[in-house]
């Protein structure tokens, strides 16, 4: 494991060294980004910054407007302004590729390296006496799969520590996502300041990042202090995804039915991750013995 991160890292690296800058943005990302509520202007500022790994055909203008960019957007990326070499443009579809394949890889060592551990806990699992807490319409989308930080690196996280959560919310969000690196701070010290006097609440990472090395700097650089599922194990957790609606960052609240209680979205309109707290707010205000201060 700590090989292939390695491996990753000097590959990111290379790449980052050989363009000069992060690595580009799809149109993908870009309407992302929009839906999530970032106006046109800040979306170019990081175009600007960035570039874009693909041209802007009548497809790619079609996704752009449906999410929301303005005509001075969409007329700057099809200007070709934030254009990159056709070298570069290569060797950033070549790497945005290789990224994809070696997730496919790095899913099936995890499948084949954990069917041992697998066995053993759904043994063990199965000889210990049943318990009351989540539900399996949620267990089983977390068993064997969590990793949290560990002295700055990622380790295996026992799921039994989520099994007398009372509130899980889920958090949909990505390092390369603006949006999201402006939010998470924020929900950090959100958590920080709530989780030590409410242990029936918890917050599970689902990663949109696209390499495990991103997903894991991430977490490392904003020090999240909450479980993630393993990047290995994403590609099989649709029914979690579902939740996530068409935007990130996404912050869905969950009780221990696995129903709904609090929503980044309201319907189909997307109003914001930091609805859900100011909801968590008042939920663990009404807690026994809690006192929390007001979201910042």
């Amino acid at each position: 494991m700590r090989r292939l991160l390695v491996t990753l890292l000097v590959a990111g690296t290379a790449l980052s060294a050989a363009l000069g800058r992060a690595l580009p943005l799809t149109i993908k990302e870009v309407s992302l980004m929009l839906r999530s509520g970032y106006s046109s202007e800040a979306v170019q500022r990081e175009i600007s910054v960035r570039c874009l790994a693909e041209s802007c055909d009548a497809a790619a203008e079609k996704i752009l407007k449906a999410a929301g960019a303005t005509p001075a957007l969409v007329e700057a990326i099809k200007s070709g302004s934030y254009a990159i070499s056709p070298a570069e443009a290569r060797l950033a579809q070549d790497e945005i590729a290789a990224q994809a394949a070696r997730r496919a890889r790095d899913t099936e060592r995890f499948r084949k390296l954990d069917t041992l551990y697998q066995d053993q806990l759904k043994r063990a699992r199965a000889a210990a006496p049943a318990k009351s807490g989540l539900p399996n319409v949620l267990a089983n989308h977390f068993q064997g799969d969590l990793v949290s930080l560990k002295n700055g690196s990622l380790a295996r996280c026992d799921d039994e520590v989520l099994a007398k959560k009372r509130l899980i919310a889920l958090y949909f969000s990505a390092n390369w996502c603006a949006p999201c690196r402006k939010f998470t701070p924020q929900l950090v010290e959100f958590y920080n300041r709530v989780a030590p006097q409410h242990p029936e609440f918890d917050v599970v990472f689902v990663s949109f990042d696209r390499s495990p090395s991103g997903m894991e700097t991430y977490m490392r650089d904003t020090k999240m202090p909450w479980p993630a599922i393993d990047f290995a194990k994403l590609p099989g957790k649709e029914a979690l995804k579902k939740y996530a609606g068409g935007s990130i960052p996404c912050l869905v609240l969950l009780d221990d039915s696995g129903k709904v209680i609090s929503d980044t979205y309201a319907g189909q309109k997307y109003v914001g991750p930091e609805k859900v707290l100011t909801d968590l707010n008042a939920i663990l205000a009404e807690a026994p013995g809690a006192a929390i201060a007001a979201t910042r």
